[in-house]
């Protein structure tokens, strides 16, 4: 049974590694007609096509279906891991696993924000061309998340765009980390749990 868990746990970080060569390799411009991507194609866009299909992966330019597709895999892959290493799985094991599974949403679209908005600050002060397609992108996708910490912070009072900015990613930086702090203490009390 051991042995299998290790397998299975092998297995599935191959399989995200290949996803990941997959993801990486339509940054640029492969063809998607050559023999090496249709045969990447072939392997992974049947699982990632199962995630494609919720619109609200989708943001505008941003795809995050291999991310919600990488984070099921990573979650099935320590439930194996757990297996190979203690041999059985607790409740208390399994309830520590779905917080994780929740906080790494929560900390990748925090983080995310968190980067979003600093590229704005450089956007702001150093990019001499601020009017390239590039940064009307970071524009666009900073703008919500600008508007709700400020709305939530200082309601109704006016801050420069400056201020905020630097508030925001001030603030979602502490928020990122107290919560990781505390998942990571709650995380082990529930894997202690004798259930």
């Amino acid at each position: 049974m051991i042995g299998l868990m290790r397998f299975l746990s092998l297995v599935v970080n191959i399989y995200m590694m290949v996803i990941f060569v997959r993801v990486i390799l339509t940054w640029f411009s492969w063809e998607r007609n050559s023999a090496f991507m249709s045969f990447l194609c072939s392997i992974t866009d049947p699982y990632l096509n199962w995630f494609r299909r919720f619109p609200f992966l989708k943001t505008g330019y941003i795809d995050f279906s291999p991310i919600a597709a990488l984070g099921i895999l990573s979650l099935v892959n320590r439930v194996f891991a757990i297996l190979a290493a203690y041999g059985t799985i607790s409740l208390g094991i399994i309830l520590a696993l779905v917080l994780q599974l929740f906080w790494g949403v929560v900390s990748f679209i925090l983080g995310f924000s968190i980067i979003i908005l600093v590229l704005r600050l450089v956007a702001q002060y150093a990019a001499k061309n601020s009017s390239n397609s590039f940064w009307r992108i970071i524009d666009g996708l900073s703008q919500p998340v600008l508007y709700r910490v400020n709305r939530l912070l200082f309601r109704s009072r006016i801050v420069s765009f400056k201020t905020g900015l630097l508030i925001s990613i001030a603030c979602l930086g502490a928020v990122y980390f107290i919560l990781r702090i505390l998942v990571a203490f709650l995380s082990g009390m529930l894997a202690k749990m004798p259930i």
